[in-house]
């Protein structure tokens, strides 16, 4: 019963999704290397998490793959030049110091926005030089009034 409620709890998901601490790592690999079940159980999931993703996978666009292929091809003709160059005496590259990622650069400048965005903004542009002008016309109406005001008190005091 206690091998069901192990399988069942979810530990064997998270461990396969990388999720879980040290701790639980090192539990679940012993349990699988003791108990045949959890280890059968721990490759059906397997299994099934990685159909999930391939059948739910969505493909780049060509022209991402072509500059990908592009700057793969560009970054091992340099590569190979530099460690030519490098161990040309021969000496052999270490794993740490060989790139462990590929840099990849989009060109495309053009920024596509949603079709609702243009009004949007242009309501929201509009909106705010109306806030302006009222702002404005608020400003100077009270400087106005206390200028009155001011003029009034005065004439007050002469009568």
């Amino acid at each position: 019963m206690k091998k069901q409620e192990y399988i069942q709890s979810g530990i064997l998901e998270s461990y396969l999704l990388g999720i879980v601490s040290e701790e639980e790592r090192r539990e679940v690999e012993q349990q699988a290397s003791i108990d045949k079940d959890i280890a059968e159980a721990l490759k059906v999931l397997e299994i099934d998490i990685t159909d999930f993703y391939t059948k739910n996978a969505v493909p780049p666009p060509p022209i991402i793959r072509e500059t990908i292929a592009l700057n793969a091809q560009h970054a091992e003709i340099v590569k190979s030049a530099h460690y030519q160059q490098k161990y040309s005496s021969g000496q052999q590259a270490t794993q740490d110091e060989q790139p462990r990622y590929l840099e990849v650069e989009v060109n495309d400048t053009h920024i596509k926005v949603h079709k609702y965005w243009r009004p949007a903004f242009i309501a929201v542009f509009i909106l705010s030089k109306v806030f302006l002008i009222s702002a404005l016309y608020l400003y100077f109406k009270a400087d106005s009034l206390t200028k009155e005001n001011e003029r009034l008190k005065q004439e007050i005091k002469l009568k």
